[in-house]
């Protein structure tokens, strides 16, 4: 039994995994108490029908070529929002196979009661046909050709084999919205499953499941029943082959395609077909996509299967949304494995995968934050053991120390003991369990992304999707590229014409994008640069302002208030600002700039709009981290030479470190913007989408007397939107950046994002559930461009944790001087605070640099004739005045020796991890080489069984008293050796 989140079984396909509670195979149908046998005729299906308690008999005829026939459709009174709300089930029948007279179903009918429907109905009005596809749209009185594009569109539609069935505005709840319900029946389905190569089953799994774990009765209370984690009886599968349609195990054609698949094909068809009369000869009007653009439609979406909060009453509904959201959704299983089986069936592959991953990343989470925990419960505990903090503290050493100006003219000369509170907040984070941490960090990664790579190739195997890009992927062209690609050439390989850009427009193309990435990273670090000068600016009205330290008379938090902490909050609250107002615009930049390369296949487009957004994000959410963790403090020079941002007419000094350096800084940069970001994201992703259901379903609400069909419910819906999951992945990913890139001065981050992922978990699939039309299914064979993304940062985090250890705490100055420069030869901290800061003449200041009158303290006087800072150079008077001693460049080549020996350290544990675990697990290696083994033997012995019928069919029709022939059995060992 594999653990919790992941499938336990081989890939989990049925032909009609359903079957049983269907109830039959749609042979008889039933017709409110009446039992009907269907019978062909030319027009249609003769249903020959006998009422089982009066013995009476009528006929009724139901045409099978599409008619677009208008009609009362069944509804319910309420939208998606709120289960606690009333429902007239009893008024409004039991399903949707009900009839109210003889020949309700007559050809042309076209008022159905609407009393007789099943509010839940996902079949067309004769209750046979399911409905795959709805189309909305709103016929407005200026809408004339919006009404011929509709009327040209479903025409083809019609053409190429689906059916349609329009519901009137008359019957929509609002009066004014069209519905347009599509049915894709069996040879259309046959012939896109074939086209798509779209696997199906073709004989079942006789591999036996040896993945027992020992003490597996531990896990019982994170599992969930055996028939919601798999949901399909397990098969070996093959792509489908219209033309070996028997080969197959075929048992109901009706529901052979499970409704994600049925989906997926009419989308392919919807998005390809075009809604110009071919005279007009514009190959670019086509597709579903152009016509809701363009307001033909208003909304093209597949039915969810029930109300999420209760199953539907046809039996012959799956209600897999119900169980979804009983065992998925809801936070009170958030200790519980997720169902990825019953995801994936229900809405597709793609989801499924994102899912999946999410839930591994937030297991691999749990090791990261207990080690995290443990590393900042070693800081508590040697709180008391700060040698360093006491002397900061003290009275004798830090109350005595005269610190120069950290600004020009606005601020005034300052003790050492005033940074107290924040010298011992540092060594909650700065200490020697920090440069474990950041050690195990960079093997943890190593660990999570093997082990994924794992996890993924089970999950490919199990939900067929091995070889799933190179079979489906190149075959599944984007509508746009077929469309805008006017010129045409052959492909050597296939030895079919195919669209192609040419390379002249592909490097123009590409030209604009790369200047336009630039040009908005450019506009992002302006904005940093704009934030870096408000600190530099404010900190000195801060300063200023706080110069006679009022803030000390509030309780609690007043003596923890200082400049350089209003100016980090305030800065950081700034940023984190900025940082969300640029993102509404990243999204469509990078929209346009895809859209504009063209990409050829959606794995493409993907792939390529994952890469711009992610650079966009990465610049805006991770550079006033970089600002602070490596740069802020490191360029400041020294009293009588300070650098400055701009020059020095910008009169902006660069900003200086505490005594008790940049960590806290940096960790408070860290926790505002990872910690706003999780929580603006969850209530964004949560509450927006609820609010606009509510308040869109407020008319249904007053009118609970009326109707609420299936396709309106879900029309009030929020669409789930072609960057839906782009987004959540995002969101993770830089989540991820976070608590890798600056893990080691925040010990606590991986806590912080395990908390918010179980959160996250189950609001994604709440929304999905219950806030969201359902999504059309689509495959994926991995998670994309993001895996390499996450390998990006994965090695960048080992480089930027070494230089935070190096230069960003004082982790390796302490060392330095604990083991060369300690007093008395003794290895200890005592006199560090002191060897640590400089001394400069208060009578060399120069007079820019100078506090002006009244900005210094009352206890400054004309005794106090020097003042330290924070660097290591020669004092006043020396013969190398000013200039840096020996200690700073042993402390500097102490810096980038652990620099590199950290660095060679992790990336060979890394590596070697990397070479230890196989990126496929042994037992999946070996079921994919048995199906690919079984593939070409089924498909051996189904032609020799063909070719002998067809044969024997032959000689019997030339003579029919002929003795049948004797077949050699056929050898087989040629369809082994590559399989094997």
């Amino acid at each position: 039994m594999q653990p919790p989140g992941e499938g336990a079984s081989a890939r989990q396909r049925s032909p009609d995994s359903d079957r049983a509670s269907r109830g039959h195979s749609r042979g008889n149908t039933t017709v409110g108490q009446v039992l009907c046998r269907p019978r062909v005729v030319p027009l249609g299906i003769l249903f020959h029908c006998v009422d089982e308690d009066e013995r009476t008999e009528f006929v009724s005829t139901r045409d099978l070529k599409m008619n677009r026939i208008t009609g009362r459709a069944g509804g319910d009174n309420l939208i998606e929002m709120s289960p606690t709300d009333s429902f007239n089930d009893d008024i409004n029948g039991y399903s949707q196979h009900a009839s109210s007279s003889t020949g309700s179903f007559q050809q042309g009918q076209s008022a159905i009661d609407k009393q007789q429907q099943s509010k839940d109905s996902v079949f067309f009005r004769d209750g046979l046909r399911r409905i795959d596809f709805v189309l909305s749209y709103v016929d407005d009185k200026a809408g004339e050709r919006k009404q011929e594009r509709r009327r040209v569109y479903e025409a083809n539609l019609a053409k190429v084999g689906l059916e349609l069935e329009t519901e009137d505005k008359s019957e929509s709840e609002d009066g004014k919205t069209y519905f347009v319900k599509i049915h894709a029946p069996w040879e259309v389905l046959a012939t896109y499953a074939d086209v798509l190569k779209i696997k199906v089953p073709f004989k079942v799994n006789d591999i036996p499941d040896n993945t027992e774990m020992p003490m597996n009765w531990l896990s019982t209370p994170f599992r969930l029943p055996e028939t919601i984690m798999h949901p399909e009886p397990d098969f070996f599968t093959a792509p489908f082959d219209k033309s070996k349609s028997d080969f197959f195990l075929i048992d109901d054609k009706e529901t052979f395609f499970p409704p994600s698949n049925r989906n997926r094909i009419v989308y392919y068809i919807l998005s390809r077909c075009s809604y110009l009369r071919e005279e007009c000869g514009d190959k670019d009007k086509k597709g579903i996509k152009r016509l809701l653009n363009n307001g033909t439609y208003t909304a093209a979406f597949p039915l969810h299967d029930c109300r999420y909060w209760k199953k539907s009453r046809d039996l012959h509904c799956e209600s897999e949304r119900y169980s979804l959201y009983k065992h998925w959704a809801r936070f009170l299983f958030f200790f519980k494995e997720q169902p990825l089986n019953l995801v994936r069936k229900y809405y597709g592959e793609k989801i499924g995968i994102y899912f999946a991953w999410l839930g591994f990343y937030t297991e691999m989470l749990l090791f990261a934050a207990i080690v995290g925990t443990i590393c900042f419960v070693y800081g508590v505990l040697t709180y008391k053991d700060n040698e360093w903090s006491k002397e900061i503290c003290s009275a004798e050493i830090g109350g005595k120390i005269v610190m120069c100006p950290l600004c020009d003219k606005k601020c005034g000369f300052w003790k050492l003991n005033s940074t107290c509170n924040s010298s011992w907040q540092s060594h909650l984070f700065d200490n020697v369990g920090t440069v474990f941490f950041a050690i195990f960090m960079g093997i943890w990664v190593t660990l999570f992304l093997e082990l994924w790579k794992r996890r993924q190739a089970r999950l490919e195997y199990e939900w067929d999707l091995v070889d799933f890009e190179e079979e489906q992927q190149q075959l599944q062209l984007r509508p746009e590229y077929e469309t805008k690609c006017s010129k045409r050439k052959l492909n050597h390989i296939t030895q079919e014409m195919e669209p192609y850009l040419p390379i002249t427009s592909k490097c123009a193309r590409l030209c604009l994008s790369g200047a336009t990435v630039i040009f908005w990273i450019s506009l992002i670090i302006a904005c940093i640069i704009g934030v870096i000068a408000y600190r530099l600016a404010v900190y000195a009205a801060f300063a200023s302002i706080m110069k006679d330290n009022p803030t000390t008379q509030l309780h609690v938090v007043g003596p923890y208030i200082t400049p350089q902490l209003a100016t980090s909050v305030t800065a950081s609250c700034i940023n984190f600002v900025i940082i969300m107002i640029l993102n509404l615009m990243y999204e469509k930049v990078a929209i346009w700039i895809t859209d504009m390369e063209i990409p050829k296949t959606h794995l493409e487009y993907e792939n390529k709009l994952t890469v711009k957004m992610f650079l966009f994000q990465f610049v805006n959410y991770y550079s006033s981290c970089f600002y602070v963790a490596f740069f802020k403090g490191k360029f400041v020079g020294y009293p009588g030479e300070y650098v400055y941002m701009f020059g020095e007419w910008s009169k902006l000094r660069n900003e200086e470190c505490d005594p008790g350096g940049c960590l806290i800084e940096l960790t408070t940069q860290l926790v505002i913007v990872m910690t706003g970001k999780q929580v603006w994201g969850n209530i964004q992703e949560a509450l927006v989408p609820w609010l606009m259901n509510w308040w869109g379903s407020r008319k249904a609400r007053k009118h609970p007397e009326s109707l609420y069909s299936r396709w309106e419910q879900d029309n009030d819906l929020q669409c789930f939107g072609q960057l839906g999951l782009f987004d959540e992945y995002l969101e993770m990913v830089i989540q991820f950046g976070f608590i890798t890139l600056f893990v080691a001065s925040f010990p606590l981050a991986p806590l912080l994002a395990l908390i918010n992922n179980i959160i996250e978990v189950r609001v994604d699939a709440w929304k999905l559930t219950t806030q969201y039309r359902r999504p059309v299914a689509s495959k994926a064979h991995s998670i994309g461009a993001w895996e390499e993304i996450l390998s990006g940062i994965a090695v960048l985090s080992v480089v930027t944790n070494a230089f935070i250890v190096a230069f960003t705490s004082d982790m390796i100055p302490r060392l330095v001087y604990m083991y060369a420069y300690h007093p008395d030869g003794e290895m200890n901290m005592k006199g560090y605070i002191n060897n640590s800061l400089s001394s400069f003449n208060i009578s060399a200041f120069p007079l820019a640099n100078s506090p002006e009158e009244g900005e210094n303290p009352a206890w400054f006087n004309s005794s106090i004739t020097s003042c330290r800072y924070r660097d290591f150079r020669y004092p006043s008077g020396h013969e190398k005045e000013y200039s840096h001693t020996m200690q700073f460049w042993h402390i500097l080549a102490a810096k980038l020796a652990f620099i590199i020996i950290m660095e060679h350290v992790v990336f060979m544990v890394k590596f070697f991890v990397a070479w230890m675990i196989p990126d496929v697990p042994s037992d999946v290696r070996a079921r994919v080489k048995r199906e690919r083994y079984l593939v070409q033997e089924y498909l051996h012995n189904y032609e020799v069984e063909k070719l002998k019928k067809q044969l024997s069919h032959n000689n019997c029709s030339n003579d029919c008293s002929c003795e049948p022939m004797i077949y050699p059995s056929l050898s087989k060992h040629e369809v082994l050796s590559e399989c094997l």
